[in-house]
């Protein structure tokens, strides 16, 4: 299985910047079968039936991305550097992993200001990264980050501008709780309070569980066999009482369906073990590529990825690869938005 076997020819013009307002008026793509259909997001209802269930993530995207001075007197007298951050994920001693730039600017012991209430010295190097330890904890810490930091938009995003207020409310999902994550589960972000009404309204029924996604989502697959990839690991939860939801949803007859790549990834992890659905929490670097035996999932609702991703192998999984290259040609034919903040599909296999 090649890497080439995921690629595709994408218009630039397709990356979107922005997400549609509202939420619910971004396009839909729906893969039922073997037919395409063209529709938005507001209409998801007609697909779905009593009985489905809604897997959401629950994750709560930090303001991740932070700039600060770095001071130092040295024999020059006193210098300055601007020093870039973003944040990736918390150590158990209270010390956060991040990438650092420039890293060779800032010495081990030193402390660089964000703002005047919050503050980090540098404790470790490793790896490229360095290991930070901020002046504050607990929710003084989130207050001032709040303050302090930009949403760590995706790299194809923040290439084209910079983050902004907006992003604060356009990254985040409408039902996000659990603080942890650098980067969103963006099809979720298509959501609202009125459409979740309407679809409990139908008999749709919704379990929340967690999975912090990292950096590591972005990172591109260097190897040619894709089997050899080695999958950047991310921690989630699934809860006693969304396990035994999920579980007596598939045994009622109705259909699973993780809003995202993330929450799939999560359910299917903690179906690993016992073959069907359990209580789970840990870290997870399942890979599903093509040949993935899915335990739980029936359908998937999820945005269009970046070629040769491990999210193109995952919907390749899923619905199969010949099916997944006709998806995706209608899709740049039909002009739908990529990525992040694009359009969305919903893709229900044979």
């Amino acid at each position: 299985m090649k890497l080439s076997d995921f690629d595709f020819e994408l218009p630039e013009a397709l990356i979107a910047t922005r997400p549609a307002r509202p939420r619910t008026s971004a396009r839909l793509l729906v893969a039922d079968g073997g037919t395409i259909a063209d529709t938005r997001v507001h209409a998801l209802g007609t697909w779905l039936r009593a009985g489905d269930r809604l897997v959401l993530n629950d994750t709560k995207v930090i303001p991740a991305r932070l700039s600060g001075l770095r001071h130092r007197v040295g024999a020059q007298g006193p210098t300055a550097a601007r020093i870039e951050v973003t944040l990736l994920e918390p150590g158990a001693d209270g010390t956060w992993g991040a990438l650092i730039k420039p890293l060779k600017k800032i010495s081990l012991g030193e402390e660089v200001v964000f703002s005047p209430d919050l503050s980090a010295r540098l404790e470790a190097k490793e790896d490229g990264q360095g290991r930070l330890r901020f002046n504050l904890l607990g929710e003084d810490f989130d207050a001032a980050l709040a303050e302090a930091g930009a949403m760590p938009l995706p790299p194809y995003i923040a290439a084209r501008r910079p983050a902004d207020a907006q992003d604060k409310t356009d990254y985040q999902t409408v039902w996000a709780r659990r603080s942890g994550a650098v980067a969103a589960p963006t099809a979720s972000l298509h959501f609202d309070e009125a459409l979740l009404a309407e679809l409990a309204g139908m008999g749709v029924t919704f379990s929340h569980v967690t999975l912090h996604v990292g950096a590591g989502t972005f990172l591109p697959v260097k190897v040619e066999d894709v089997t050899s990839h080695k999958m950047h690991a991310e921690w989630g939860e699934v809860s006693v009482e969304a396990a035994r939801e999920i579980a007596e949803t598939k045994a009622a007859g109705g259909r699973v369906i993780p809003v995202g790549t993330t929450a799939l990834r999560l359910i299917e992890t903690a179906a690993r073990a016992a073959g069907e659905i359990a209580p789970w929490q840990g870290e997870t670097d399942i890979f599903i590529y093509p040949g993935f035996d899915f335990r739980v999932t029936d359908a998937l609702m999820t945005n269009f990825h970046l070629p040769k991703s491990t999210l193109m192998m995952l919907v390749s999984a899923l619905v199969g690869q010949d099916r997944l290259r006709e998806i995706y040609e209608h899709a740049v034919s039909q002009e739908y938005r990529f990525f992040s903040y694009g359009d969305a599909s919903l893709l229900i296999p044979d």
